[in-house]
Parts: structure tokens; C-alpha cells; sequence
């Protein structure tokens, strides 16, 4: 039977509704990225979903950023301009540690990396900014996986320091016909209808094909696809898109039981 990891970004909420809803997530994925205090969270947050995580039998993952949590993680940082260097993967380094440690210390394993917004859109193309991702992954003896897009200088750089790689999806984003995703400032990148992202995330899975935003079909082979849990109706979205992989005879598993 075919297996897929369903991700999904977790430990953003800022009020009671949305982490509630965070936590019934939980059901339905099958690993869970925490963010860990560069764009949002707080070791509240963390421990809160390190214990779901726990109770759903969910892999947990790092969520890091750019430090930004003014504009929640999607404003670009130049290198040089607005952070250093060493300053941003001393930045990566001690959000992935202070997850490190929370899981510990609930006898956890932090499995895996996933750069969050502008830090991962910017690492798909610039070299500099994947190097310093995965040189700070790699700084942990955890033997962490690095989560990112396929195609990506995320992917060149990890097999650079000698670190597995797993490639994933969106269910609810629009791809330009190069296997990016479309930038969010531009309107319909986002995809809000639930039929249209059950629709992308089936067509992904079972095809490995996405139709761009411009309409064409184009080839993408992933192993986990990400359902993002600040998008409206990201709840009946995960559940919905469970269940109709499953109706297709697709197996929810998470990808680092599988490596």
C-alpha cells in the first residue's frame, strides 16, 4: 500500500479558538511542525503541542524563522542588510534547541527541520540562505531530517552536509510553472475553496502532478504535503483530505518512520 505524510504548521495560534483547533489537528496528520519562537510561539505553545503530539501518535518537527514575529515570518531578510549570517543560524540553532529541549524533557524526539515562510521561499532559490539552514541543522546530533521544497537549493544544501532530505506538497497553494510557490501577495495564491485544495492535495499524491497557476500540469513527487493550520477552514481541510487519501487507498504515515 502506498504511504503519504500529512504535515501540518502548528503552535502559531495567538487566541483559544485557533489552538483549539490546533490541537484537534492533531487527528488527522501524521506530523507536526512547532513553531519555535522566531515568528510565533512560546514554550506554552510548544509544550502544548508536544503533548498533543503525543497523545495522536504525531511526529514532531522544528518550525524556525527569520527572527519576525511582527510580521509573523513573512518578511524577506537580506543577508548583510537585515541579519547576519552567523547571526541567522545562531537564530535557527536556538529555536531548534529550545524545541529540543521541551521534547526532552517530555521524553520526545524532535525528528526533523522545516524553515517557516520567507526564510523556506527564500531558501528554495538562494544558495547562501539554504547553506545556513542546513549548516545549522546539522550542528545537532539528533540526525535531524531537513523538510523543504523539491528542486530546491534547500535539497542541494542538504545533501552538502550530509543530511536526509524529504520534499513536500501544498494543498493549499498555487505553484508558478518553475515549482515555486506563488507569492502569497498575489491574489489566489492562497487557495480557499476546500474542494479545490482536496482536489490539489489528491492529484499531488496519486498523480504527483499539480496544475500551476497559470493552468498547466506540471510533474512533482513528494513525500509529505503540508496542510497549513493558520489558513481558514484548515481544520475541516485536514480531516477531509485524510479521508479521501485513505478512500483512495493511500496510508497516512509519518515520512520519518519511513526513512
Amino acid at each position: 500500500m502506498k504511504s503519504i505524510d500529512l504535515n501540518a504548521d502548528l503552535g502559531e495560534a495567538d487566541n483559544p479558538g485557533w489552538a483549539n483547533d490546533e490541537i484537534e489537528m492533531l487527528q488527522y496528520i501524521s506530523s507536526a511542525n512547532i513553531a519555535c519562537g522566531g515568528h510565533a510561539g512560546s514554550d506554552e505553545a510548544m509544550s502544548r503541542m508536544i503533548f498533543g503530539a503525543q497523545k495522536h501518535n504525531v511526529v514532531i518537527g522544528a518550525h524556525p524563522s527569520y527572527p519576525d514575529r511582527e510580521f509573523f515570518g513573512r518578511k524577506s531578510f537580506k543577508i548583510g542588510r537585515d541579519i547576519g549570517a552567523q547571526e541567522l543560524k545562531l537564530t535557527l540553532v536556538s529555536q531548534i534547541s529550545k524545541l529540543i529541549n521541551l521534547a526532552e524533557s517530555a521524553n520526545e524526539r524532535v525528528r526533523y527541520v522545516k524553515p517557516h515562510g520567507a526564510l523556506y521561499n527564500d531558501a528554495m532559490k538562494d544558495t547562501e540562505k539554504a547553506d545556513i539552514i542546513a549548516k545549522a541543522i546539522s550542528s545537532f546530533k539528533q540526525n535531524l531530517i531537513f523538510l523543504g521544497g523539491p528542486n530546491s537549493e534547500m535539497k542541494i544544501a542538504a545533501k552538502k552536509y550530509g543530511l536526509k532530505y524529504v520534499s513536500e506538497g501544498f494543498a493549499d497553494r498555487r505553484y508558478t510553472e518553475d515549482g515555486h510557490l506563488q507569492s502569497r501577495n498575489i491574489k489566489g495564491s492562497v487557495i480557499e475553496k476546500q474542494n479545490e485544495r482536496i482536489s490539489q492535495a489528491k492529484n499531488i499524491v496519486l498523480n504527483q502532478s499539480v496544475i500551476t497557476a497559470s493552468g498547466k500540469k506540471m510533474p512533482i513527487k513528494v513525500d509529505t504535503i503540508c496542510l497549513h493550520g493558520d489558513s481558514p477552514g484548515a481544520l475541516r481541510t485536514a480531516k477531509k483530505i485524510r479521508n479521501q487519501l485513505e478512500k483512495s487507498g493511500i496510508k497516512i504515515m509519518a515520512f520519518a518512520n519511513v526513512q
